[in-house]
């Protein structure tokens, strides 16, 4: 590791990577009571925030801030919140972020940076900052498996993996974030995750991904690789980060490609529902291993390594969001559009490195699905949370293609998805 790297992880402004190069306001600076901690930062990377100190925390950002509030927009199994913080000035303006944090509840360093970044977004008084919120309204949702966090696990209380539930909408998690999904329509949704390596193949401090879904508009698809390549990885080795493509083992000599072990274009994982729905979205993981004989006798050194890698891509993405705006409304809006012209083929497999088959393709799709009483009693909350339109008929509902989510629709409906909430009557009469 080289040496820049080493002194993030022994500096504790490694906790709390300012935005845009400018820090949160101190309390001798303006008299005013000192911004709040989380666990993490006041144990120095020692442990992670409880979910009680992030009610606590969250509270006091709240009350602090005028450009910040929280809302609860949904509640788990088990009767934990699921919250959503809102920073930016009102009325709404401009460009939406949207960042999800911990789907995986034993993945916590991406929280840790988010909740620090909330605070940082929330307090800051510089110029940059705040000209960048009065264009931009950010998002986060800091804890999105509340249970699994409690718990320390990979899924849900019913052991439900939330990252595998964003078609069929089963979880209240996944229903939540389908909700805010359809009702901010966030022009960047960024999901943080963490991963274990498999040296030498697959060993980066952070890896990234795009949404591979062929169903992700051109535009949104080439906005989000631009995120990555120029924008994310960049800001990762500014900060003494090595990154890479996540799901990609590559040969340690050439950085060759060797074999695909994640990562394809399966719908119901977020970074490419996100895409599907217009959004330009990207996966982001930190490595949780130790990787040096000092992180694994101090465990604090391996949890803030892991927490500055994730606050460094954030900055990465938030400069992306000031440099880029007017491009990425443009692609975003235009993709919203695009399916109201009712044109192209629907792709039901492949990716955009895994051509779909002949049989995953609808090269001709119908105008529409008709759905029975029965079949809209059983699915259409879940086709409303994913803002898909339909018109009641005699007998149940149609569901037409000319529609902002008309690539969706196949997806949800047709007897060849793989992961389709009914099988609709295919009809040309719409």
């Amino acid at each position: 590791m080289r040496a820049r790297a080493l002194a993030a992880l022994l500096s504790t402004a490694a906790l709390a990577v300012p935005l845009l190069g400018a820090g949160p306001a101190q309390a001798g600076d303006t008299g005013r009571t000192p911004p709040p901690r989380t666990g993490f930062e006041s144990s120095q990377g020692a442990r992670w925030t409880s979910l009680a100190e992030e009610q606590d925390f969250l509270a006091a950002v709240d009350r602090a801030s005028a450009r910040t509030s929280v809302s609860t927009i949904g509640t788990t199994k088990q009767g934990r919140p699921l919250q959503l913080v809102r920073i930016g000035e009102r009325p709404r303006t401009g460009s939406t972020v949207l960042l999800i944090c911990s789907q995986h509840g034993n993945e916590p360093a991406g929280r840790e940076a988010c909740l620090s970044k909330v605070r940082d977004l929330a307090h800051a008084r510089d110029h940059r900052t705040r000209e960048f919120l009065s264009r931009t309204t950010v998002l986060v949702v800091p804890t999105a498996n509340p249970d699994g966090r409690a718990a320390d696990t990979r899924g849900n209380s019913d052991g439900t993996d939330i990252n595998r539930d964003h078609i069929a909408l089963a979880t209240a998690e996944g229903r939540a974030l389908a909700a805010v999904l359809r009702d901010h329509k966030p022009d960047l949704v960024y999901d943080l995750h963490e991963y274990g390596g498999t040296p030498p193949y697959y060993d980066k401090d952070l890896f990234d991904l795009w949404p591979r879904n062929l169903n992700t508009d051109p535009h949104v698809h080439n906005e989000a690789k631009k995120l990555s390549a120029d924008h994310v990885r960049p800001a990762a080795h500014a900060s003494g980060f090595s990154t890479g493509t996540y799901g990609i083992w590559t040969d340690p000599v050439t950085g060759a490609p060797m074999k695909q072990v994640a990562g394809d274009g399966q719908e119901r994982i977020l970074r490419n529902a996100s895409g599907i729905k217009h959004s330009v979205g990207l996966l982001i993981e930190s490595r949780v291993d130790a990787l040096s004989d000092a992180e694994k006798k101090d465990r604090s050194l391996n949890q803030r390594r892991r927490v500055a890698s994730h606050a460094a891509s954030l900055d990465g993405a938030l400069d992306y969001v000031a440099k880029r705006r007017g491009r990425i409304e443009a692609a975003t809006g235009r993709a919203r559009l695009v399916g109201y012209a009712d044109r192209g083929p629907v792709y039901l497999g492949g990716a955009d490195n895994d051509p779909a088959e002949p049989s995953e393709i609808l090269a001709d799709p119908p105008c529409g699905y008709r759905l029975t009483d029965a079949q809209l009693a059983a699915v259409g909350d879940e086709l409303t949370l994913h803002g898909v339109g339909f018109r009641k008929v005699r007998g149940g509902a149609l569901v037409t293609l000319r529609q902002s989510q008309r690539n969706l629709v196949p997806l949800l409906l047709d007897e060849r998805a793989a992961y389709r909430l009914t099988i609709g009557q295919r009809t040309t009469l719409c």
